[in-house]
Order: structure tokens, then sequence, then C-alpha cells
């Protein structure tokens, strides 16, 4: 029996992973992560970091984080506790769904995660109070690869499903897209 069910959205490459949870009376087991499984489904990189994120307020928002290259990333997103609105934006300049977001509910209890591949922006709202993700990076992080966009860009028309209750400075700071952004190449 596999571990993970991989469901494509309409973005090329960005994928949700619902995991498969096995149980009984004592309890259960999920595998995270499985190399082998999930590089039929993508991830062809070792996992160079591992973080973890505790969110406290429900309505918070982090992001939109990405990486420049040569620094680019691709991630997998799994929310470990409680539940957030994860977003993805397709930065790369090539593509096809250039500056679309898709975004999928992740929680602990629906087992899923966000397969994204690098060239994307990511954030999300915290749905619930005390949400904790675990982050799997294909790259470490390099400080002067570190960017961002401002999740209330009026290009992008990101729908926060509830209130925004909290975000950063840092985060309220990132820039909105004008016509000097040319995307990524990755």
């Amino acid at each position: 029996m596999k571990s993970f069910e991989l469901l494509n959205t309409v973005i090329a490459g960005l994928s949700v992973v619902t995991r498969t949870r096995k149980g009984d009376s004592r309890g259960h087991l999920t595998r995270l992560f499985c190399a082998d499984e999930l590089a039929e489904m993508g991830w062809s990189f070792p996992v160079a970091q591992i973080n973890h994120t505790l969110t406290q307020a429900k309505g918070a928002v982090r992001g939109m984080h990405y990486q420049n290259p040569p620094h680019a990333e691709a991630k997998l997103v799994s929310c470990i506790r409680g539940e957030v609105w994860d977003v993805a934006v397709d930065l790369r300049r090539d593509s096809s769904t250039y500056l679309q977001w898709q975004a999928q509910r992740l929680s602990s209890e629906n087992q899923k995660a966000l397969l994204i591949p690098k060239g994307f922006a990511h954030g999300f709202q915290t749905m619930t109070a005390d949400a904790e993700l675990i982050y799997l990076h294909s790259h470490a992080y390099h400080p002067e690869g570190e960017a961002g966009l401002n999740p209330f860009d009026a290009e992008l028309k990101i729908q926060w499903p509830l209130p925004v209750t909290q975000i950063s400075e840092r985060d309220r700071s990132h820039p909105a897209i004008t016509d000097l952004f040319k995307g990524v190449i990755v």
C-alpha cells in the first residue's frame, strides 16, 4: 500500500499530496516523507532543511516568501496541528500560469501536504489558533536569496478566507508586483 496519493493542480508542477494514515486501537502512523514514493511525484531532491513553525493566532498571515536562484527551493509543506489555508503563487517567468495562485486547506485531520516546486512564492493563513507546520526544503536558506511578495497585492488578488488578525511588518512591507518584476527563471 502506498503512503501517498497525488492530486495535480491546474498549475503545472504544483501538487497536493494526501498521506495515508495507518492505525489500530493503539493509535496511528503517518509517513511524512518517503524519497522513493515522492520521487515518483516530482520530489527529486535531497532534504536540505526541515523547518517547524507555530502560529498562535487564528487569521494570521505569513508570506509570500520565496528564494531567488541559485537558491530557489522546492518545499513540501504539511500541517501537523490545526488548520491553514496554504497558498502558492507561480513566479516562473516562462510558465503559462505565471502569477496565478492556488490554495489548499492543510490540516492535521485531512493529512494533505502541498508539494511546491522551485519558482513559487508561498504563504498561508491560519484557520485555527496554534497551527503548526513542517516544511521540507530542497535547499538550505540563504539570506542573499530571500525575497517576498506582498500578500495583499492587487495584481495577485489572493482571497484570504478570514479577516487578517496578524501579519509581520516584514511581510506587510514586501513589494507589490510592478512592470519591473520579471518573475524567476528556475
